[in-house]
């Protein structure tokens, strides 16, 4: 029977603790290591998983000549078979054609059903490698590496890979569990505040759905998460990784609980699209989250400083709170219609009682709706801009 996904941490040669969140998910259990330094290791850990000795790297033009070359040449050194294919960075570039190019690229390198893929890289890396994986002579093995922030405390875990149409966001895709993620928190130190702030905006997410302590701790220390303090990031990512374990076991393939993870990405994912994917995803889902708060309240869920909190906390940590005048509210209601959150007609919102306490429901007016977004729409008043960090960090 399964059990609740648990953590471990054990020394490790590089002197420095190591976190292990187990995801029993029966036949396809996998482990979620995360610490600083873990790439420098990537062979031992790799080796029980690539037992051809054949391994592909996909990664995107950003990572590929500060991470995946290095890589590579790493796990050559430890006697692997190692290969690297990159794409385009960039959200523009998580759609079929890019599966298809990469697919190709595997082909000529005579990549087999015993080949490992590893996806290095961020949130688009890792969803475009793992479909390619799923779907590559009829499914292979394949490896989470992630890089980013935002990758590390969500898209990595749970099996969701995918890429984009016109019509939306994640349209198409399948539920294909990674063998193990690896998440070397060092890896962050590259990032730029924008990543950082796209992170955070899912760990604000998990701390509404089901940590209040989480979301009381990022309060506290909103500097000290931008900053990227070690110890406390290291408890984001393995606080963050706990909680998406434990609903993707209770509800791998979104049938029922898992949806509460889609806080704040009802809206989100409409506005991100009505950009034309201009605006960070995290951003998008900070906004996000304050139009289902706002009808959180006007259901009754919880009350307008509950609201309030979340406004001060995601300004603290740099977030929008605000969708800009130019969007069109038809536009973001018909664009949340055609996500693949829409059940029979009917979309499936995720509300919240506070931190900690999500409420799945499907019992929203589009008047409703309206009301909550454009409530939502226009400039940070000076009082709020005020709450902001300076422009040179936002």
């Amino acid at each position: 029977m399964m059990g609740e996904p648990d953590e471990t941490g054990a020394r490790s040669d590089f002197n420095f603790i190591r976190y292990k969140v187990n995801v029993p998910l029966g036949e396809r259990a996998y482990k979620i290591l995360i610490g600083p330094g873990l790439l420098s290791d990537a062979a031992g850990l790799l080796k029980p998983y690539v037992q051809s000795g054949r391994c592909i790297i996909v990664t995107d033009t950003n990572v590929e000549g500060y991470l995946g070359r290095d890589l590579t040449h790493l796990l050559r050194q430890a006697g692997l078979d190692a290969e690297l294919i990159s794409f385009e960075a960039g959200e523009a570039s998580k759609r079929m054609d890019t599966v298809v190019e990469l697919a190709r690229k595997m082909v000529a390198l005579k990549a087999d059903r015993d080949t490992v893929l590893i996806a290095l890289g961020g949130g688009v890396v890792g969803d475009v490698a793992g479909f390619l994986a799923s779907i590559y002579m009829r499914g292979i093995a394949f490896v989470q590496a992630p890089t980013t922030l935002l990758a590390q405390v969500d898209s990595s875990v749970g099996g969701k890979t995918g890429v984009d149409l016109p019509e939306g966001k994640n349209l198409l895709g399948t539920f294909y569990q990674p063998r193990l993620v690896i998440a070397d928190i060092a890896t962050l130190a590259t990032l730029n505040q924008q990543e950082i702030r796209n992170g955070l905006a899912e760990v604000v997410k998990y701390a509404m759905i089901k940590d209040p302590a989480l979301f009381d701790l990022l309060e506290a220390r909103p500097s000290d998460a931008l900053n990227l303090e070690p110890e406390l990031i290291s408890h984001i990512v393995r606080t963050s990784c706990r909680i998406k374990a434990k609903v993707v076991c209770a509800d791998e393939r979104e049938g029922g609980l898992r949806r509460i993870l889609n806080f704040g990405h009802t809206a989100g994912h409409a506005i991100e699209a009505a950009s034309k994917y201009e605006m960070p995803h995290g951003e998008a889902v900070a906004i996000g989250m304050i139009v289902a708060m706002r009808l959180s309240v006007a259901k009754g869920l919880t009350n307008d400083a509950v609201l309030k909190r979340l406004e001060r906390l995601l300004r603290s940590l740099g977030l929008p709170t605000r969708i800009p005048s130019q969007f069109q509210i038809d536009e973001i209601i018909t664009l949340t219609a055609s996500d693949k959150k829409s059940r029979g007609g009917r979309i499936h919102f995720v509300l919240s009682g506070g931190p900690g306490r999500a409420v799945i429901t499907d019992d929203v007016s589009r008047e409703e709706f309206f009301n909550a977004i454009e409530a939502s729409k226009g400039p940070e008043t000076l009082k709020e801009a005020a709450s902001l960090p300076p422009s040179s960090s936002r």
